[in-house]
């Protein structure tokens, strides 16, 4: 069942169709959430609240794109909210792969990186971060990316390499001082 059904159904009162809606998309939404937290409970937090306000506006949904795009939009919303209401550091577990492509290496190198990575992840802006977790660890495309932040697809791309660039340059800033003789 598609979802433009299961959003006639719901708001034609059908609590069932509200579930399998719900299900089909939690998990994504609450990745996304904790890979931007980095905390269980304040993603479970912000993927319910998440999901009460898609609910609540569901109305609104007029159909011309893909219901994932708007209701990764209002997520975004919602995370972002709840990271600048607690204003805390963030950290995230990451696949020694993705340390890999980030840090432009076949291998970590530095045992630290990972901590290095979380660090200067932590450290990029809020539209910055939320692209690369979105991209580089969650496979959100260019364009999933763009109507989750209501931007055009060239900003988030231009977003990613911005965010890309200065993981780097905070990743070489951060390692192990070179010794010159």
């Amino acid at each position: 069942m598609s979802d433009t059904v299961l959003i006639q159904r719901i708001l034609a009162g059908d609590a069932t169709a509200e579930r399998q809606l719900y299900d089909r998309h939690v998990d994504r939404v609450y990745r996304l959430a904790y890979r931007m937290t980095g905390d269980a409970t304040q993603a479970g937090d912000a993927t319910q609240d998440a999901f009460i306000r898609v609910f609540d506006r569901l109305e609104d949904y007029r159909g011309d794109g893909a219901f994932g795009g708007w209701l990764h939009r209002i997520a975004t919303t919602v995370i972002l909210g709840h990271l600048r209401r607690r204003k805390r550091v963030r950290t995230w577990e990451l696949a020694d792969n993705e340390l890999a492509a980030v840090a432009g290496a076949t291998a970590p190198a530095d045992p630290d990186l990972r901590r290095h990575l979380d660090r200067a992840v932590a450290r990029l802006d809020d539209n910055h971060r939320l692209v690369f977790v979105m991209h580089d660890l969650e496979g959100y495309t260019h364009r999933e990316i763009a109507a989750a932040m209501g931007t055009p697809e060239g900003t988030a791309k231009a977003r990613l390499s911005r965010a890309r660039g200065k993981l780097r340059e905070l990743l070489l800033g951060s390692g192990p001082t070179p010794v010159t003789e």
